[in-house]
């Protein structure tokens, strides 16, 4: 049996992940219509931000596999040059995992949140986070974030005290049935 004990998965909400970025979701956003009323513009659900003016936005994306169970967080990463956000194609939960920030700027109290599918999140610029986590065995994602000079990846291995589990197979079968 693992000493590292098991982090609680909590449903992703506006207010619960301030600290760490917007949730980007339709429900409560300001919206109006376009195109001849065909259509509701959802406005400016997240701000992409970027440290330097010679930076650029770019859009990607990401295919991802299922990590085995139970995820063993032991590393995060951060972007200090831009913020990056996640869109979920194919309208699967994902599980987003971030940490507070130590007085030295190294992760402290890690935080997890599963999504309702339909919802992606912005990462703000160098917030530590876990790489993608989904309970489906493969998912896309449409991934804005930063291109430019200098390097935005910082990768920490965690010390014993911070690290933890994630009981997958306890999501997959309250979020996805399978």
């Amino acid at each position: 049996m693992s000493a590292v004990p098991f982090i609680e998965v909590k449903p992703l909400t506006k207010a619960g992940f301030a600290p760490f970025g917007d949730v980007i979701e339709t429900e409560g956003a300001e919206h109006f219509a376009i195109n001849n009323g065909f259509t509701q513009r959802y406005h400016r659900l997240a701000a992409v931000t970027l440290a330097q003016a010679e930076d650029e936005a770019i859009v990607n994306i990401f295919v991802s596999r299922r990590w085995e169970h139970p995820i063993q967080l032991a590393m995060l990463e951060q972007h200090p040059l831009g913020s990056q956000a996640f869109i979920p194609m194919d309208k699967q939960p994902f599980i987003v995992v971030v940490a507070e920030k130590a007085d030295n700027g190294s992760p402290n109290t890690l935080h997890a949140f599963v999504t309702n599918g339909q919802q992606g999140v912005n990462y703000a610029k160098g917030v530590w986070h876990h790489p993608l986590l989904i309970l489906a065995p493969e998912q896309r994602f449409l991934v804005v974030d930063r291109s430019g000079e200098g390097n935005n990846l910082i990768e920490v291995d965690l010390c014993m005290a911070l690290q933890a589990q994630i009981d997958l197979q306890t999501l997959i079968a309250e979020h996805i049935g399978a």
